[in-house]
């Protein structure tokens, strides 16, 4: 029977420009699993971190960037893993940023800021597509969620 775990978060990144939300997508380098496609801040949850506390560490070693405000998405994703036979749940958080300046890690080759039609067309995996859709939805319908998923940090 497979393991269901909690290992990894998904975080997706935006801005708020002139234009409406701009959100980071992420292109994997060629020497990692799932070579050259695009993604969000995505990672491992290290010991004795919450998911949140990853999703801020992976923000800043990924993209250099720091976070405005954090919040929890109103989505939890899933995936199996033939590797360890395992059931990923991967929380997703959208992080508002209010700086376009990236500078990305060896785990990815390239960026780009992009709007929502853009990042579903760049995106692969259908819980990512959902995820960046719920980020995006709660991001601009300002309701109640928003201010009761905000993390303090």
């Amino acid at each position: 029977m497979p393991n269901i775990e909690v290992r990894v978060i998904d975080a997706y990144v935006y801005r708020t420009t002139s234009a409406g939300l701009l959100f980071l997508v992420l292109k994997r380098a060629k020497t990692k699993m799932y070579e050259h496609i695009w993604q969000g801040v995505a990672g491992k949850i290290e010991d004795g971190e919450t998911s949140w506390e990853a999703a801020t560490r992976e923000l800043k070693e990924e993209t250099g960037l720091a976070p405005l405000k954090i919040f929890v998405a109103d989505h939890v994703s899933k995936f199996y893993e033939t590797n360890g036979d395992r059931i990923n749940l991967v929380p997703v958080f959208g992080i508002e940023v209010d700086s376009e300046s990236v500078i990305i890690s060896q785990e990815h080759c390239d960026h780009k800021w992009v709007d929502l039609n853009g990042a579903l067309d760049l995106l692969v995996w259908r819980g990512q597509k959902q995820a960046i859709q719920v980020v995006h939805d709660m991001v601009i319908s300002n309701d109640d969620r928003m201010r009761w998923s905000e993390v303090t940090f």
